[in-house]
């Protein structure tokens, strides 16, 4: 399949979309210039019987309005979003709030549910390897292997209109660059990594984040912000990466550096890595390989942090040959005897249905744990419900505060199956039925 198919067409809307990229991501205005979007608003509808957050619309629902919306995935000019650029994921979006919470109900099409990176076993080098999260193209843009990333979803919001970028540009107004990027002073640094950063030390954006195999687990949705990262000072002298976004709960030092500080002191907050380093037989280089499986499960799209514990269903690996044979308490898992642990050939993003899962679920706690979620895969798409109270316990100047009922600027991302690539629907704005 060819990546790009009509060629002059897209290599004229990336040299557009690049120019405008590297004039305006910089201290003063980040990535692209985003006019208002029509049919924008989002009507919260005030009711006085709340929704069941547990993925089945409720008929309650049918008294909020739908705003019909269509992330697309830019072109950012650096590459990073190649073999999705012009993508869109169509959806439709619904809020309601009370007198104590703020609801919304996202749909969209999506046409698989599909296990995150697992863990296989290759064959030919003997060694478990993780199933790649973006497509994988050959020199000529053909697909060479589709992905195995996660379905995801995000919404931006500006904390205390503390961001002023963020009322006419919203998703943009925070910079979406890696590596190499234009820095504070507009001077493209190589080598070096940036990630939604804002333009001042006061400026900070809400960023809700919801990783459909992992929070749902939990029937959460990650709590996040992002921040100006340190500044130019700190970013360009220090070598700092310039990440700006953080989980909630996270703190910049005084005098800053790059490293935060958790308020939280639970150590178990969120999703971990099934992973971990072993030796090949004990003695030999060390490779990596699940941390826990369950023997002869099929289909896991995760693991739980129960099934870890003392009596779950999940074992420690202990142990890996050269020929790539597992060893946990009570027993062995040799994947050379069948496929049920390869990856499937062809560009199908699947694998043997006793692949291991990439990650272990665990509850999000404290400041990111203020967003109740669920959602169902219905087959041909995703119904997510969420809801957040109107004004949070937070002190941090880390969440948005919908108490005082004003109109709030917002965007929305939608990942298919991917880590970084995501369509963007900028320039929304969220109005409170009085």
């Amino acid at each position: 399949m060819k990546l790009l198919k009509n060629k002059l067409f897209w290599a004229t809307a990336s040299i557009v979309l690049s120019l405008g990229y590297l004039v305006s991501c910089t201290k003063s205005n980040q990535m692209l210039n985003v006019a208002p979007a029509s049919s924008s608003d989002l009507l919260s509808y005030l009711t006085t019987t709340a929704p069941t957050i547990d993925g089945t619309i409720d008929p309650i629902w049918d008294n909020a309005t739908k705003l019909s919306v269509t992330p697309q995935v830019p072109d950012p000019g650096n590459g990073l979003f190649a073999g999705y650029i012009g993508e869109t994921y169509p959806a439709t979006l619904r809020s309601m709030y009370d007198d104590q919470y703020i609801y919304f109900l996202v749909e969209w099409k999506d046409p698989s549910n599909n296990i995150v990176q697992p863990w296989y076993f290759n064959p030919t080098t003997k060694l478990w390897a993780q199933r790649g999260n973006g497509k994988t193209f050959d020199a000529n843009g053909n697909l060479i292997k589709d992905g195995m990333g996660q379905d995801q979803l995000a919404m931006l919001w500006n904390i205390d209109n503390s961001t002023p970028k963020f009322v006419t540009q919203t998703c943009y107004a925070s910079c979406h660059l890696f590596t190499p990027y234009r820095n504070f002073s507009g001077v493209m640094v190589p080598n070096k990594s940036a990630n939604h950063y804002t333009n001042g030390v006061n400026e900070k954006i809400d960023m809700w984040w919801c990783h459909l195999n992992k929070d749902l687990v939990t029937n959460q949705m990650d709590d996040q912000y992002q921040d100006w990262a340190g500044g130019p000072s700190v970013t360009d002298t220090v070598g700092g990466s310039g990440n700006g976004r953080h989980a909630d709960d996270l703190t910049p030092p005084v005098p800053f550096t790059t490293s935060y500080v958790n308020t939280n002191t639970n150590l178990s907050n969120g999703a971990f890595n099934n992973s971990q380093s072993l030796k090949l037989d004990g003695t030999g280089a060390s490779v990596n390989v699940p941390k826990w499986v369950v023997p002869n499960a099929t289909g896991k799209l995760y693991y739980s942090a129960t099934d870890t514990l003392t009596g779950g269903v999940a074992l420690k690996v202990t142990g890996v040959s050269s020929t790539g044979v597992l060893a946990y308490v009570g027993g062995t898992i040799d994947p050379n005897t069948s496929t049920d642990y390869s990856d499937n050939a062809g560009t199908t993003a699947s694998v043997g249905s006793k692949c291991f899962p990439a990650f272990i679920s665990a509850p999000l706690t404290a400041g990111r744990g203020d967003i109740t979620a669920s959602g169902k895969y219905t087959g041909t798409g995703w119904v997510l419900e969420f809801k957040r109270k109107l004004k949070t316990t937070d002190v941090l100047k880390q969440d948005i505060d919908f108490s005082s009922l004003n109109d709030q600027p917002f965007g929305i991302a939608i990942f298919n199956s991917s880590n970084y690539q995501h369509g963007i629907k900028p320039n929304l704005l969220l109005k409170f039925q009085k």
